[in-house]
């Protein structure tokens, strides 16, 4: 694969981190966990409420 595809894919990860921390929550568990999932990652940080 591309080397763009994983720059892109770990800027990601990166900017995941930032949100999760701006919600109160582990920016490196949602760092990781966006390594694996990439955009749905955002999505659920975005979507779900902290309970």
């Amino acid at each position: 694969m591309d080397s763009g595809y994983y720059m892109g894919w770990g800027t990601l990860a990166l900017i995941n981190a930032g949100l999760a921390q701006g919600k109160n929550r582990s920016g490196l568990n949602w760092f990781l966990l966006s390594l694996l999932m990439g955009p749905l990652a955002t999505l659920f940080i975005v979507v779900w409420n902290k309970i």
